[in-house]
């Protein structure tokens, strides 16, 4: 993930996407006004809802987007306070793993929680 600030970041795939401002506010039912605001970095990024709805509009990973927001999804924040020391311990087992092997992980887990 870059370090594009999470306006710049929706106005470049909203404009890839060639999806006007007022198109994508209607879209995710709020002004045109407040979608160009947040572009620009003059309102802190949405809700968790419409970070959901945006990311369905430029076609972007809901997770990816929710972390540029600085937030995380509500399903692993209620993970992460079920389990937290577990949680806590597993995150920074995997510190330093690259993204292939994240997902190996990902897949082993999922194998396990499975059988």
């Amino acid at each position: 993930m870059s370090g594009e600030k999470f306006g710049a970041f929706i106005r470049a795939r909203r404009e890839a996407k060639e999806i006007g401002l007022r198109e994508m506010a209607k879209m995710i039912g709020v002004s045109p006004t407040y979608v160009s605001k947040v572009e620009r970095d003059e309102f802190p990024p949405p809700a968790e809802d419409k970070i959901r709805l945006i990311a369905g509009v430029i076609g972007c990973d809901v997770d990816e987007l929710l972390a540029r927001a600085g937030k995380v999804a509500s399903d692993l924040s209620d993970i992460i306070k079920r389990n937290p020391v577990e949680v806590a311990a597993l995150l920074r087992t995997t510190k330093g793993l690259t993204a292939d092997e994240l997902a190996r992980l990902a897949r082993e887990a999922q194998k396990a929680k499975d059988s």
